[in-house]
């Protein structure tokens, strides 16, 4: 295939598309699943900075499979796709959303403006006030394995965070069944430096991270109250208690949620875990004693997950691996977007994981 060349659109379906945010990491990898989607256009890539540059000139590796050149973000154009995605700072989305809405377009955020409902609890963790609380209220967490049906039927989709998803997919069998201790759950979760996103901070230069491994937002961490709320839904609306303490890795992608509880009841958990997930096509539970890495997911949308019982006692570790950038993000929105247009939920990202 030659550059610029065009993927065949194969579908009964195709839908406009439009990325608010293009130039971010969550930016390009969305990008790279939307190129190979045979049922997406790619109509629409803003970026101020990078006003009438082709995509390809800053993504080389996009570049024989779009000539799309970056625009500055415009309502009305924005208002002629079906469909738009936000990868972009929290505060941008919550401005541009009421707008597209109104025009009949359905719209992803990948950022956290529409993930907490309480918005008085989003200013404190996110230092501004809310612009429009309807829409928050009306926003469907993009959680496929709890939400699908709602999803269906959504005209706003607030995409997870990377952590959250990781860790309430991992705790879910349990809360969901009242099988531990909901006021003593610990997350223990590390991620790649790509989770920070593409900016020039010195903290994030490879000669700072670089054989090197921290802790950072022990004291509190804006997926805090988003994994929190998550998990009070899943135990039936009652509060939970959840120490969550990030990691920063020398690698480029990747989280890994190890997760923490006490049991309450006798269960095979093998099984529990197998069994709540069979119906999945993004979760992996691996076989009993497993211990899954993050080289297993590297560039997929799978979630693997491991269960484990140490020494048969009453602490149930869990291993949770993700790939930060897209079962975290871009890949977790592209199936949110399968969902609510009716196609294959794996459509576009159908491909095994990188290995090495």
């Amino acid at each position: 295939m030659g550059p610029f060349a065009q993927i065949e659109k194969v579908g009964d379906i195709v839908i406009d598309v439009g990325l608010v945010g293009g130039t971010g990491y969550t930016g390009v990898e969305l990008l790279r699943i939307l190129v190979q989607h045979s049922e997406v256009n790619l109509k629409v890539v803003t970026s101020r900075g990078e006003d009438g540059t082709p995509v390809a000139n800053m993504f080389p590796n996009l570049r024989p499979f779009t000539d799309i050149r970056f625009s500055v973000p415009n309502v009305d154009a924005l208002c002629e796709c079906d469909l738009v995605f936000f990868a972009t700072p929290h505060g941008v989305a919550m401005e541009m959303a009421p707008a597209l809405i109104e025009a009949g377009v359905k719209v992803i955020d990948l950022g956290a403006d529409f993930r907490i409902k309480d918005v008085e609890e989003w200013s404190k963790w996110y230092g501004m006030d809310h612009t429009c609380a309807d829409l928050v209220e009306e926003a469907v967490y993009g959680l496929p394995e709890v939400n699908r049906a709602a999803i269906q039927q959504a005209r706003l989709i607030a995409n997870p965070g990377c952590y959250p998803t990781a860790t309430q997919l991992g705790y879910l069998p349990l809360i969901e069944n009242g099988l531990v201790e909901p006021h003593s759950l610990i997350a223990d979760c590390k991620s790649g430096v790509s989770g920070a996103g593409r900016q020039g901070k010195i903290n994030f230069l490879l000669c700072e991270t670089s054989e090197s491994f921290s802790a950072y937002g022990a004291a509190g961490h804006r997926h805090l109250p988003e994994i929190r709320q998550g998990l009070r839904l899943a135990n039936q609306g009652q509060p939970i208690g959840l120490t969550f303490v990030p990691h920063l890795t020398p690698m480029i992608r990747g989280i890994h949620a190890t997760l923490y509880a006490k049991l309450t009841k006798e269960v095979d958990l093998q099984a529990l875990y197998e069994q709540r997930f069979a119906n999945e096509p993004f979760v992996d539970v691996l076989p009993a004693g497993s211990h899954p890495a993050t080289r297993n997911v590297k560039g997929s949308n799978y979630n693997q997950i491991a269960v484990h019982r140490p020494q048969g006692g009453d602490t149930v570790v869990v291993l949770s691996v993700i790939d930060n950038l897209v079962k975290g993000a871009a890949g977790q929105a592209v199936q949110n977007m399968n969902i609510l247009f009716g196609f294959e939920e794996n459509a576009g990202m159908t491909q095994p994981a990188m290995l090495p």
